[in-house]
């Protein structure tokens, strides 16, 4: 049998606690940190996205944090590779790749034999489909694809102009969605993986998040996302980021800021609430409930010896 890479993968919700179990994880099992948070990866972006500090990684290496301008683009394909790549890397050093995060699309597409598609490859459909963008605007194209693949559209955001033209290009080139092409896939686990998922009671989360929300604004996010309005960055795929295009609508005087920073609550709910939806029904989670905050040694005991027992570690 060929010798698998040995992975930890470790998810949940926002404000869950995932940080925190994962530096004490890392400890335990001589681990390396990858970020699998779609919005860790750009610069100035730290407060809003909850990026750990410095001082919070206890000499843990942390990876895919800080390697992208909040103007420059990146796709699931290249997070796969850059993230591939890597996990050699920290394997071949006799240490344990840890993935931590909550963008299940990116993490779903490193660890399964998850291919991207080349059906339906048609350059001149798609210069074509770029001027439709330019005469008929994004919004229109974007609505067309939630006529024709509800599925795809629903995980693709409207200023994701490309992944937009994509999906509409497989469909009208091959009349097939890409969705169904997605959903044919049974990917295989290309890692001797464990995947474990945090979760708990949901007034408990909600009332985290909200915390997490009202501390994010003590520690300075309006000035954060101020910097990058200033510099003059107004659309992509960072400004589309929870914690950032709320307060954009404020900054464009569309609200308040008391409307922005509800606003901001009431999507990270949504946003935790769709990410254990993700996660539950896209991949195979050993789930451990961490409301009870008295028990929370124990919990993280019991997760440590699940892992050891799941990837024959001492």
């Amino acid at each position: 049998m060929q010798h698998r890479e040995k992975l930890i993968v470790l998810i949940g919700p926002t404000a869950v606690g995932k940080t925190a179990l994962s530096i004490q994880l890392a400890h335990r099992f001589n681990g390396e940190i990858i970020s699998g948070d779609s919005m860790q990866i750009y610069r100035g972006m730290d407060i809003g996205t909850a990026k750990i500090k410095e001082s919070e990684m206890e000499g843990i290496p942390h990876h895919l944090l800080n390697i992208k301008d909040p103007d420059e683009p990146f796709s699931t394909a290249e997070f796969q590779a850059i993230v591939r790549e890597k996990m050699t890397d920290i394997s071949s050093k006799g240490a344990l790749p840890i993935i931590v995060g909550g963008t299940g699309l990116y993490i779903q597409s490193v660890i399964y034999d998850y291919h991207f598609s080349n059906k339906g490859k048609d350059e001149q459909l798609r210069l074509d489909l770029e001027k439709e963008v330019a005469s008929r605007g994004k919004q229109a194209l974007y609505e067309e694809l939630l006529l024709v693949d509800p599925e795809a559209a629903n995980h693709i955001h409207p200023n994701n102009v490309r992944r937009v033209i994509r999906a509409l290009e497989i469909y009208r080139t091959t009349g097939k969605k890409m969705s169904d092409y997605q959903a044919e896939q049974q990917p295989d686990l290309l890692y001797d993986t464990v995947i474990i998922g945090l979760t708990m009671d949901r007034a408990l989360l909600y009332e985290r998040i909200n915390d997490r929300i009202d501390q994010m604004m003590d520690e300075g996010l309006l000035e954060e996302v101020k910097g990058l309005w200033e510099k003059g960055i107004r659309e992509g795929q960072a400004v589309q980021a929870i914690g950032y295009k709320e307060l954009f609508s404020y900054f464009r005087k569309e609200v308040t800021l008391e409307e922005a920073v509800e606003q901001l609550k009431q999507n990270s709910r949504r946003y935790a609430k769709r990410q254990l939806t993700w996660f539950r029904n896209k991949m195979n989670v050993h789930w451990f409930d961490l409301s009870e905050e008295e028990s929370r040694s124990k919990k993280i005991n019991e997760i440590s010896g699940f892992i050891a027992g799941k990837l024959h570690l001492k």
